[in-house]
């Protein structure tokens, strides 16, 4: 039976990390592995496809050892997207032989597992990819498989809707969360406020809050935040909406007001609030984004 090698394991792992590191905010999953695949060679066996799933061994090969090196605190995972770590830089930097890079990742990984109760430190050895294996790498790779294809379609379904009607999927969420909405912008010039909000039914509590919302790809950049902000007054706050997020400058010039205050959300944490209030919206409004649970096993944290 063909086998994977630990030292073949740690050069794709460390073409990986290079991969990733050329992105400060990190990869989605798939697009990482892609990227890799196109910058190696893979063997007849790597490019071979387990008939049950109709995955190739690469992915599956790839995916078991960044279990590794996510207990090994050099690879965040979230929602989809692979980030490395300031130690996984540092391992990177650190252990430039391949084999030795992934025997490291494998024995902090044995580590967090004899950490967990009732198990025994002990050295892992390379499991055969698309069996279960004794540690949960393969809970972890389904659950992750499954929170990243979740997260991709919710993502591509936000960016599909109509601007408009993205803009009330945003004033129903502030309905659900309790605020009083007096005015939604309609089609045209908006002035650049889309959605006016109160913490009452009169509006006569401060503070009024004003929102822009864009349903766009790219990071809002300081200039269009700070175009925003010069219409928030002493009696407003600004709640900026972008699916696309920010760049770092602008999330520094939002922290750095005081008179004039603004709080940005992107796409993960208009999710999340989506989610969390989800209960509270109106029929209606779920139909915006229609949402179910569907539960996996949880990996060992």
């Amino acid at each position: 039976m063909a086998e994977v090698t630990r030292k073949r394991t740690g050069e794709l792992l460390r073409k990986l990390f290079e991969i990733l590191l050329q992105s400060q905010d990190g990869l989605q999953a798939g697009v990482a592995l892609k990227k890799l695949a196109d910058s190696v060679t893979l063997s007849p066996y790597e490019a071979g496809i387990y008939e049950s799933s109709g995955d190739r061994r690469f992915e599956k090969i790839v995916r078991f050892a960044t279990v590794d090196c996510v207990k090994a605190g050099w690879i965040l995972k979230h929602k989809g997207t692979w980030t490395v770590t300031v130690d996984g830089v540092e391992a990177y930097n650190s252990i430039t032989d391949p084999e030795s890079f992934y025997k490291s990742a494998v024995k902090l990984y044995d580590a967090w597992k004899a950490s967990q109760k009732g198990l025994s430190l002990q050295t892992s050895s390379q499991p055969e990819f698309g069996e279960e294996d004794s540690g949960g790498k393969s809970t972890s790779i389904t659950f992750e498989q499954a929170e990243e294809q979740a997260w991709t379609e919710i993502e591509m379904y936000l960016l599909a809707m109509n601007p408009y009607e993205f803009q009330d999927l945003v004033a129903d969420l502030l309905k659900a969360m309790s605020y009083h909405v007096s005015w939604v912008s309609p089609p045209g010039k908006d002035g650049g406020v889309d959605i006016l909000a109160y913490n009452d039914p009169l509006g006569t509590v401060p503070p009024r809050i004003k929102v822009q919302v864009k349903r766009v790809t790219q990071r809002i950049s300081t200039d269009t935040l700070r175009a925003f902000t010069s219409l928030i007054g002493n009696n407003d706050v600004g709640l900026f909406v972008s699916t696309g997020g920010f760049t770092k400058d602008a999330e520094e010039f939002a922290r750095a007001q005081e008179s004039r205050k603004v709080t940005l959300i992107d796409l993960d944490k208009l999710v999340e609030l989506w989610i969390e209030f989800y209960g509270k919206l109106e029929d209606s409004a779920r139909r915006r984004l229609p949402l179910s649970p569907i539960y996996f096993l949880t990996p060992p944290a």
